[in-house]
């Protein structure tokens, strides 16, 4: 059975880490057996970042070579009616998601002083009294530093927000009133869709992302849906 190594699921959601959260959405969709295997870190793992996951003598790392590899080994069955177009509107959607939405993401979770409390407890609040005080400081440092470097962090707040306002908004427009971002049936795409946009909705902190996803109306919808058909009620 595979085995999927991932963080702590936090804030209700099945992964406060989106690309978790992906994985294990789309093992869910397509129906694929696993076992999770909660509270990893990632220096332990193959490229020092999670999800990975373990099939037999397999250690496949990254939430897109994962998927590409499940799609590989245990059939496409969510994206075999998607023709070439389809495919690519797809690609460019999820890149959307993953290399442009979550860095703004990011920002919001780790970089903003009153969203950075609830963070730090989260994820760092059973860590013993001297690693408390060192461990959460380091990792902020390096988020920020790794938002710079992308250059999301070299933008004033109002400027990053608006780029995350306006990735939204187009989401939201090319979703209209499908039930599924590339359609009536669900394609590998929503597993991401799902991830990136709960782990916005969801978490018990507000920011003008979370504001503005709320406001566009089939968003949160959207995500209820993905939530019950594939997590339960």
């Amino acid at each position: 059975m595979i085995k999927l190594h991932q963080f702590t699921p936090a804030w209700t959601l099945p992964n406060a880490s989106p690309f978790c959260m992906k994985v294990e959405t789309y093992l869910r969709m397509a129906g694929i057996s696993y076992e999770v295997m909660n509270g990893e870190l990632p220096l332990r793992a193959p490229k020092k970042k999670l999800p990975y996951i373990v099939d037999g003598a397999k250690v496949i790392a990254d939430s897109g070579l994962i998927l590409d590899y499940l799609k590989q080994i245990y059939g496409d069955k969510l994206d075999v009616n998607l023709s070439p177009a389809d495919r690519a509107v797809a690609h460019a959607l999820r890149r959307t998601f993953e290399e442009s939405l979550y860095w703004v993401t990011l920002y919001s979770r780790w970089l903003e002083d009153a969203t950075w409390l609830e963070v730090r407890k989260q994820f760092f609040g059973t860590l013993p009294p001297v690693l408390k005080q060192i461990v959460p400081a380091q990792v902020r440092k390096g988020v920020r530093k790794a938002l710079y470097l992308q250059g999301m962090g070299r933008h004033s707040r109002d400027e990053i927000y608006e780029m995350g306002k306006a990735d939204l908004s187009t989401l939201s427009t090319w979703l209209g009133g499908k039930a599924y971002f590339m359609g009536n049936a669900a394609a590998s795409l929503d597993a991401t869709a799902y991830a990136f946009l709960a782990n916005i909705l969801v978490p018990p902190f507000d920011s003008p992302l979370k504001s503005h996803a709320m406001s566009l109306g089939n968003l949160w919808p959207y995500c209820e849906r993905m939530r019950q058909q594939y997590y339960g009620p």
